[in-house]
């Protein structure tokens, strides 16, 4: 039997944004080794998962001390462990995953990107972040990117050759279309959540899921959420997700109103948001940096509105007043003004909703793109006479 590790930096991206596809793998006759940095996750993951779970000390930001150290736990492990095939999501894992692979001689060194820090970056740090994904892709046997225009971005910035590959339409995990409808368990969750945040079935709810953080447009959507207030005064902002303090966090003046608008209610990390995107109208999703996002995928088969940033990923998830709106990163103006159409245009906005629906349905179901990694993974095998 052939062994797989994959790694990624916390245990969550294996948790929740790889969900289900370690024990798919298993079940089609691989061997399934989890590799990330600790957390409260780690347990839910193994058992979710059905999968051996390592620890090496991974952290999100560069430190150059610890990450020599991990390289060089990683490269023991892999010594001791001896898989066929490696494989990387994020960028720190995928650093410190490939070079401590290319040196540990594993055969088949895979990494996924899906998406790049750097490319909203400037200067020096631009250029070091940079460097990082070359040694990445010098280190791999092929790498895999999530969408298209990610693709093409990677090839304009020279970082580009055989090695990287788009698998199927892109995504990195695709979605599940059973599992991300409005069943009659989540219609009565729907109604249960609205009472007990005491929401008139009048009200417009806009909703935003994911981190709260700068680089997702937060700010952005606060600005515009303050001038679509002025118009519509029972207008909601619903936020799902958690705040992070030390990783790129809003700025305190913006945190104080999250925390003190009597419109805004912040839930934190929901392990099931189907009930929050079926009561929403519109997910409104402003960051300025993606690989292809789960978030407006799984809101769109909910039958919910998506206003996306007109950046990688969600720009092949919607099309432009067809399936929904897109919006130029970072300004509130054009958020706002978008937020405004889709106030005063609800017939046209229920028009995008089901064209938005039937695009994802039919070209990114979790089945198919499971099935193309698996292909992916026994092709390599052959190849490499394992």
């Amino acid at each position: 039997m052939h062994t797989i590790v994959r790694v990624t930096t916390v245990p969550i991206s294996l948790k929740v944004l790889l969900k289900g596809q370690v024990d798919f793998m298993q079940l089609n006759g691989f061997k399934v080794i989890a590799i990330s940095a600790n957390g409260a996750e780690v347990e839910e993951l193994k058992i979710q998962e059905n999968c051996e779970h390592l620890i090496i000390p991974l952290t999100r930001s560069i430190n150059p001390f610890v990450d020599f150290i991990c390289i060089v736990k990683l490269f023991f492990l892999l010594r001791r462990i001896k898989p066929s095939i490696i494989h990387s999501h994020t960028p720190k894992a995928g650093f410190v995953g490939m070079i401590a692979a290319y040196f540990a001689r594993v055969p088949i060194r895979l990494h996924t990107i899906a998406g790049l820090p750097w490319s909203v970056e400037e200067g020096f740090k631009k250029n070091v972040l940079k460097s990082i994904e070359k040694i990445i892709v010098f280190a791999s046997s092929k790498v895999f990117v999530n969408s298209k225009n990610l693709l093409f971005y990677l090839k304009s910035e020279n970082i580009k050759g055989r090695k990287i590959n788009l698998l199927g339409s892109g995504t990195s995990n695709g979605i599940d279309t059973n599992y991300f409808s409005n069943t009659i368990e989540v219609k009565q969750n729907v109604e249960q959540l609205l009472i007990e945040n005491n929401v008139n079935h009048n009200s417009f709810i806009w909703l935003f899921v994911g981190r709260v953080v700068k680089d997702k447009g937060i700010q952005e959507l606060i600005e515009a959420f303050v001038k679509i207030q002025e118009k519509f005064p029972d207008d909601l902002l619903w936020i799902v997700g958690n705040e992070e303090r030390e990783l790129d966090p809003i700025d305190e003046d913006y945190r104080n109103f999250l925390h003190s608008n009597h419109s805004v209610k912040l839930f934190g990390f929901q392990k099931d948001v189907r009930q929050y995107y079926s009561a929403a109208n519109i997910l409104v999703f402003p960051s300025y940096r993606e690989g292809f996002p789960n978030v407006p995928m799984q809101a769109a088969l909910m039958d919910c509105g998506l206003i996306l940033s007109d950046i990688n990923g969600c720009n092949e998830i919607v099309s432009h007043q067809v399936s929904g709106l897109l919006v130029q990163p970072k300004s509130s103006k054009d958020l706002f003004e978008k937020m405004l159409f889709s106030r005063e245009n609800e017939k046209l906005i229920h028009q995008y909703k089901q064209k938005a629906k039937l695009h994802i349905s039919s070209n990114f179901n979790q089945d198919v793109v499971w099935k193309n990694l698996l292909n992916e993974y026994k092709n390599l095998i052959a190849e490499n006479g394992l």
